[in-house]
């Protein structure tokens, strides 16, 4: 069954903490996925820090924060939410 974030906070060591649409609480660890080029503008924490829950129910951040990512699509950063629960340890 597909679950869906409710609530997601960074942590300062890379990971997310997300609360799912049932109550479960799981922690996502983001240190590999930043490795890659596509997440190399969130790399640093004063980026990471600002995640958020996108109108299709990812997790996401804005590249440059001065341009919203539903503006300009390559601007948009995603995770999918199945792929948080999935991997995710839980709390």
């Amino acid at each position: 069954m597909r679950r869906f974030v409710k609530k997601v906070d960074a942590r300062k060591d890379f990971s997310l903490k997300i609360e799912f649409d049932n109550g479960e609480i799981k922690i996502y660890d983001m240190r590999e996925t930043l490795k890659g080029k596509v997440f190399a503008p969130i790399r640093e924490w004063d980026r990471f820090k600002y995640v958020y829950i996108d109108s299709s129910g990812c997790i996401a951040w804005d590249a440059d924060r001065s341009v919203g990512g539903s503006k300009v699509w390559n601007n948009h950063l995603d995770i999918s939410a199945d792929n948080c629960c999935i991997y995710g340890k839980s709390l």
